[in-house]
């Protein structure tokens, strides 16, 4: 996402609070009860803890970014042209899930359509797909669908509610009016209740039941016109009743609205605002997961060099996980289907550290000591993590435990030197080792 997005995302965000929306406006899935599938499925989530994300579609052939139908202005007559130029012959299913699978990534969040309404699967809603208007002529999502259920990955897919395509998109919303407005050919009228009940929920539907058990539906877009009536009952009943286990994660940036499974917080760690859109507010309720780029771009950007190093999305990943919170990492495949070199070798090293690491993040919680500019910890049954990412003195002070520490030891498996009272902690750390990001004591709690 970049500037010109987050300063009209960040104007959307001031919008909905002058307007003083609240879940009574958009109305959800009132008493929804969750099934034990469901709850089940919930846990897994958390317990997995690494994911990919996966932004692709049309509008790579651009080499622009995801947006480039809106930044630049087009009409849909033009954007209607770039199928005929998307046929990516090198895409391989079994390549990219053996590659999320090396990085240490436990799912797969991938754009089943982005706000251009193209929809990258078989869709008979609408011809207005990768199967009926590019010279490819197949279905990716059901090959990546298939091949993950072969190699147990779990599948989600992104929805975006918003539509800048589709003529029933009506009355338009916020990112056809920044900066002027943006007349990209479409009739000035439309069915809002066709373009959800129909449409929506329609081709919904056909990702629920064509491509076998998924993980859930990654909601994006409801941000453009936050005081539209978005038939949310609808919409996640469709979707409960149809795989109970299927968990509705919504990246509408506001507290969790009744029927939701996930909050997700974009670009950011629950509870932090910087990139001036999210909510605040933390549900204690919900799985937690916060989204954001190994590049600084969504959708492919050939002019996109700022590539995060692997000690970088380390961190990421570890910070995510003393947050109580998943880590979703985005990358952009190339137009021809290929995963760019500057990923590959990234995604390979952040696999080669949870190889060794692993254990302090998979199926773990946020831990009890808050985290800090020196690091989080997390904690799984016994055991507290303690993840030391910035410190550089022997001596280390925590905050104090409940429960009485009966071990300490590095995670390589070398003795710690503590000591415990009523006022905190403090550990005697050993020496980082060369290039080491995280220096994890491992604090074994009693269980009296």
């Amino acid at each position: 996402m970049n500037q010109t997005q987050n300063r009209l995302l960040a104007v959307i965000a001031a919008v909905m609070m002058l307007t003083g929306l609240t879940a009574s406006i958009v109305t959800a899935q009132e008493g929804y009860q969750p099934t034990p599938e469901n709850l089940k499925a919930r846990q897994e989530f958390q317990d997995m803890k690494f994911g990919m994300f996966i932004h692709w579609g049309v509008y790579s052939v651009l080499g622009d970014g995801e947006w480039v139908f809106h930044n630049r202005k087009l009409n849909v007559n033009e954007y209607n042209r770039l199928p005929k130029f998307f046929d990516p012959e090198k895409f391989d299913a079994k390549t990219w899930v053996a590659l999320a699978k090396a990085a240490g990534m436990k799912y797969i969040t991938i754009t089943s359509r982005h706000h251009d309404g193209f929809a990258m699967f078989d869709s008979k809603v609408s011809d207005w797909n990768i199967v009926q208007r590019t010279p490819y002529g197949k279905d990716p999502l059901k090959m990546l669908a298939d091949e993950a259920h072969r190699q147990g990955i779990k599948l989600f897919f992104y929805y975006s509610q918003l539509d800048w395509h589709n003529p029933d998109y009506f009355p338009r919303g916020a990112t056809e009016h920044d900066n002027g407005e943006w007349h990209n050919g479409r009739p000035d009228h439309g069915d809002w209740n066709a373009y959800l009940d129909d449409y929506m929920d329609g081709q919904l539907r056909e990702l629920l039941t064509n491509y076998g058990p998924i993980g859930g539906i990654w909601f994006d877009g409801m941000w453009d016109k936050p005081n539209a009536d978005w038939h949310l009952a609808k919409t996640y009943s469709l979707i409960h009743q149809l795989q109970p286990a299927a968990l509705i994660i919504p990246n509408h940036h506001q507290a969790p609205k009744p029927g939701e499974d996930v909050q997700t917080f974009e670009r950011d760690l629950p509870g932090q605002n910087t990139a001036g859109f999210n909510t605040t507010y933390v549900t204690e309720q919900l799985p937690l997961e916060s989204c954001n780029t190994l590049n600084d771009s969504w959708g492919f950007n050939i002019g996109d060099h700022a590539f995060k190093s692997p000690e970088e999305v380390e961190e990421m990943l570890v910070r995510a996980a003393g947050n109580n919170s998943n880590l979703l990492l985005n990358i952009g495949p190339m137009p021809n289907g290929e995963i760019q070199e500057e990923f590959v070798t990234r995604l390979h090293a952040v696999g080669e550290w949870l190889s060794l690491y692993g254990d302090s993040i998979y199926g773990t919680r946020g831990g009890p000591i808050p985290p800090g500019d020196w690091g989080v910890t997390t904690r799984k049954g016994d055991d507290i993590y303690v993840h030391v990412l910035h410190w550089k003195g022997k001596l280390l002070a925590l905050s104090a435990l409940q429960a009485k520490i009966v071990k300490a030891h590095s995670l390589d498996g070398g003795d710690v030197v503590f000591r415990q009272s009523s006022d905190g902690v403090v550990l005697i750390l050993p020496d980082a080792n060369k290039n080491e990001v995280d220096r994890v004591i491992v604090l074994t709690m009693s269980k009296e």
